[in-house]
């Protein structure tokens, strides 16, 4: 986690891992959108592949890069915590428990106003 959180802490890189989000880029096409040197490039796309951000694949000439989010896992979870909604997934749970429990009083209510009919 220590390892994906420093990582990311570049913005270069995580300008990277959002261009990867679309699909496999080669290195030629990531360095082209930024205005550092190709060897800057190649040393960011380096620290991405050695942390497990991005695999490399080479296509003939060419080095194609791909997010791999599944390491971004640990990290969410353990950074969740701090974004958890207060408390409305709680009220929501019961205000549908309110919901049901006021349809089934309706529906006996009902039902006995039935019998009653019935047996007048």
């Amino acid at each position: 986690m220590d390892e994906v959180a420093g990582a990311i802490a570049d913005p270069v890189r995580r300008q990277i891992l959002v261009m990867l989000r679309a699909g496999r880029l080669s290195a030629g096409q990531i360095a082209e959108r930024f205005q550092i040197s190709r060897p800057a490039v190649s040393r960011h796309l380096r620290v991405l592949r050695q942390c497990g951000l991005v695999r490399d694949e080479i296509v003939g000439r060419r080095r194609l890069y791909e997010l791999d989010a599944e390491r971004f896992t640990e990290l969410a979870a353990w950074l969740a915590q701090f974004v958890q909604p207060p408390g409305w997934e709680h009220r929501l749970d019961a205000l549908e428990t309110e919901v049901y429990r006021t349809r089934r009083e309706r529906r006996a209510r009902g039902a006995t106003g039935q019998a009653k009919e019935e047996t007048a």
